[in-house]
């Protein structure tokens, strides 16, 4: 399954639609935690208004995920 270790950040990752081609449009996310103290390790895609987002362990005590630091960029109004 997904149980993959999450091991880097990710960097302006633009998620498309299953099955689609061409540039993004607007509402096609761009999720980026390439900064410091960003820790999204991965985002899959669910539906135009879901995603599964997966967020890395903390550095120091890898038990724990403590907080949520990423930017999302290219939404479009209402979603």
């Amino acid at each position: 399954g997904n149980d993959d270790i999450i091991a880097g950040n990710v960097s302006k990752y633009t998620v498309l639609p299953p099955g689609y081609c061409g540039q993004p449009k607007k509402g096609h996310l761009i999720f980026d935690a390439c900064f410091e103290s960003g820790n999204l390790g991965r985002v899959d895609h669910i539906t135009e208004f879901e995603y599964d987002l997966f967020i890395r362990p903390d550095t120091c005590n890898p038990r724990f995920r403590v907080w949520f630091n990423f930017t999302v960029e290219n939404v479009k109004e209402s979603q």
